[in-house]
């Protein structure tokens, strides 16, 4: 999934992906996208853990990018979002964040995300479902 023009809107003004140090990556298959992500001060716990929050947080922005590249000119809010956390992740690692599309509907669209550490580890087993905003 093409995610080039999303991510230039996203990194055109300050937002929580760019707070949080997400970076948003192509793919090859049409139902795929992913997300990269630092852990550092700005998603990290008091504890130098990524922060669970964080994870959701990720798994969040990835599946809207690419629910907004599927439709291009809607906009595409999370309405929901349940994740289980399986291992923490220390500052200095890096996450990768790998969505894939279950259901693409006119007005709904869910994802499943898996979140990696870079060991190849699962970190999170994220679902998402965005509700997709058709402009007039």
């Amino acid at each position: 999934m093409n995610v080039e023009s999303i991510k230039q809107i996203i990194e055109t003004m300050p937002n929580m992906s760019t707070a949080l140090g997400m970076e948003f990556i192509s793919t090859p298959e049409d139902d795929t996208c992913m997300a990269r992500m630092k852990v550092d001060e700005r998603n990290r716990q008091p504890f130098g853990f990524l922060s669970g929050g964080a994870s959701l947080a990720l798994a969040e922005n990835v599946a809207g990018v690419g629910s907004s590249a599927l439709c291009p000119g809607c906009a595409c809010v999370g309405i929901e979002v349940s994740g289980s956390h399986m291992k923490a992740v220390a500052e200095g690692d890096t996450v990768t964040a790998y969505a894939r599309l279950l259901h693409n509907g006119t007005a709904l669209h869910v994802w499943n995300v898996d979140i990696k550490d870079t060991a190849g580890d699962l970190i999170s087993n994220v679902r998402v479902t965005n509700y997709i905003i058709r402009q007039k």
